[in-house]
């Protein structure tokens, strides 16, 4: 099962996540492919994903984008899963601090209000170090406006890494990188 964990204030109707699950949907894998609207609350967020794929006995890779890199991270220290990060979060609750306040999901448009109990639920899920950096694929570019690509290759340390010059946070071509997130 691959199950694509979109970013802060984004929906399964990201992108990336309908690129993705578009490719499996073509290559015959579409009920290999998972991509849950994640709840604002960070707890909950977490709890909606274990809940999901708990009945499933078979291997999970997830892919994480950016807040999701963050939540897929948790749950592969967690749970042993592979996870691919692409432009993630490192320490959100510290990255998100700049955030507090009135919040509004590009996708949906639902607004909300990021507080310091979301920031607190954050740094309860925050791993300080990925203990079998095999498990991990991180994907990010240089240009990334949001996240400083350099924290993710620093804390991914010894994981296998494809470090883009340029591209923006949304990860410029990642459709690019089908093929080797599958073969991961």
């Amino acid at each position: 099962m691959i199950v694509y964990l979109h970013g802060f204030n984004s929906s399964p109707a990201s992108g990336k996540a309908r690129q993705l699950g578009e490719h499996l949907a073509a290559t015959g894998r579409a009920a290999d492919y998972l991509c849950p609207a994640l709840a604002n609350s960070p707890r909950e967020a977490i709890a909606q994903v274990e809940s999901a794929l708990a009945a499933l006995a078979g291997p999970v890779t997830l892919v994480g984008s950016s807040l999701g890199g963050f939540y897929a991270t948790y749950l592969a220290e967690r749970h042993g899963w592979k996870a691919v990060l692409v432009n993630p979060a490192v320490h959100a609750h510290l990255l998100l601090r700049s955030a507090l306040g009135p919040q509004k999901n590009w996708h949906t448009g639902e607004t909300w209000e990021l507080s310091e109990a979301h920031l607190d639920e954050l740094a309860a899920l925050d791993v300080p170090a990925i203990t079998r950096p095999e498990r991990y694929l991180l994907l990010a570019q240089t240009g990334d406006e949001v996240i400083d690509y350099r924290d993710a290759v620093a804390y991914y340390a010894g994981a296998r890494q494809i470090i883009e010059e340029g591209g923006d946070h949304g990860f410029a071509g990642f459709e690019r990188h089908f093929q080797t997130i599958l073969d991961f």
